[in-house]
């Protein structure tokens, strides 16, 4: 009479459900992930050019005109900035005098931020930006400060 063994282990049918449950939960959280990334790069180029325009300001002081250039301005690009973003100043001749901080995005974050694109902030403290979408969210979506 043979005697019946205890098998233990997974069937290949339950190994490949786990695959699939997985696959669909990495599809889903990617895009997520992806998006975050873009906000957290962008948030890091919103505080820069913060500093940019109080730079500026501090600039205004000494010199009794506002800094054409980052090299002006004596300013470094932060490394966790600047493989995702070119930051620019450039002086407004006026009247009234003023200046413009602009960061444009590079690289990957060129591709992944669509919908705000271009980021600038002037003189007077006025946040916009510059998409290629027609249909976008508005300066409140895209500066998070």
């Amino acid at each position: 009479m043979p005697t019946k063994r205890n098998l233990t282990g997974f069937t290949l049918i339950e190994l490949m459900v786990v695959v699939a449950i997985v696959a669909v939960l990495a599809a889903v959280a990617y895009p997520s992930y992806i998006q975050y990334i873009v906000r957290s790069n962008r948030a890091a180029a919103e505080g820069y050019m913060l500093e940019v325009t109080s730079l500026q300001q501090r600039y205004l002081l000494d010199a009794r005109s506002y800094a054409g250039t980052m090299t002006a301005l004596n300013a470094t690009v932060p490394s966790n900035v600047s493989p995702n973003y070119t930051i620019a100043t450039a002086a407004v001749v006026g009247p009234p005098p003023g200046f413009t901080v602009t960061a444009t995005p590079i690289g990957t974050q060129l591709a992944r931020d669509t919908m705000c694109g271009v980021l600038v902030i002037d003189g007077t403290g006025v946040k916009q930006y510059q998409s290629t979408l027609i249909d976008t969210a508005g300066v409140s979506a895209c500066w998070q400060q």
